[in-house]
């Protein structure tokens, strides 16, 4: 009894909240950098930190000295580079976003889509095929879809192939992708003229990057000459991922997408029953 009367009790569990709370934001934050380059760079911090605690065990006074002049100012440069990843998770955190928990069959038709998606870009990059896939999101592009070859089919690894073979008619452009449908095919897009697009990317990758600045589209480009994959997205070209990143970043993308769809469907859903009871 004098355990709880001391307050130990209360204290263990508040201990244990804490403890809970901080793991699990840790673990979004490292969801929410996984498969961008903001991962690389925190492995070179981790880098940092390590050698800087070698330098504390051994009394290397040089290293030392160089390490606290780096972290003098390295609150400020990681603000500055971390300022994209910064800005998404404050803004999930704004719309509720960041803690959300998804749906089973969501979850289940999303990694359909991208195991879709992925079989066929390991076969395009391995052959060195041009590709450019676009995944529609919130912001309509039916005036692009008009202007290639409509099919409103199932999204498939065979079908992505074969519209992207160098033999086949529509190769050339883009395939444009809604949910789980290929809408059209052989579909041109504006190009990005942003004078800081690198000299050695492509129409391909301008197209890509200027369909991410007109709206939110999720721009897939395989590079014909090295076969590499990059995903442009809100005007920004994530170059050379691999798998493992790209299927995380997909995810990433795809995850904010459903929830928005979630969310709205529950406002009309809302307002209809609300509007049933008034008029009843």
């Amino acid at each position: 009894m004098e355990y709880f009367k001391s307050g130990a009790w209360t204290t263990g569990i508040t201990d244990f909240l804490d403890i809970v709370i901080v793991s699990y934001i840790i673990y979004k934050l490292i969801v929410l950098v996984r498969g961008t380059r903001a991962m690389q760079l925190l492995r070179g911090i981790i880098v940092l930190l390590a050698v800087w605690a070698v330098s504390q065990a051994f009394g290397l006074l040089t290293l030392q000295w160089l390490m606290n002049q780096m972290f003098t100012f390295g609150v400020l440069a990681i603000l500055i580079i971390f300022q994209p990843e910064l800005r998404r998770a404050l803004e999930q955190l704004g719309r509720g976003k960041l803690f959300a928990v998804q749906d089973a069959q969501e979850e289940r038709s999303i990694s359909s889509r991208i195991t879709q998606l992925i079989r066929a870009l390991r076969t395009l990059s391995q052959q060195q095929i041009g590709a450019l896939i676009v995944i529609e999101r919130e912001t309509g592009l039916t005036d692009y879809m008009e202007l290639g070859t409509p099919l409103e089919a199932k999204c498939s690894t065979e079908l992505l192939l074969n519209l992207f073979h160098p033999n086949a008619l529509l190769h050339d452009g883009a395939v444009m992708v809604r949910g789980n449908i290929i809408m059209a095919a052989g579909c041109y897009l504006p190009l990005s003229d942003s004078p800081f697009i690198s000299k050695e990317l492509g129409t391909r990758h301008r197209a890509a990057i200027g369909m991410s600045e007109v709206s939110d589209a999720i721009g897939i480009v395989v590079s014909e000459e090295t076969g590499r994959v990059s995903i442009a997205i809100h005007g920004q070209l994530l170059r050379n991922l691999d798998e493992e990143m790209l299927i995380s970043k997909l995810h990433e993308l795809l995850h904010v997408q459903e929830n928005d769809k979630n969310i709205k469907k529950k406002r009309a859903h809302w307002f209809h029953r609300k509007r049933g009871e008034a008029d009843g």
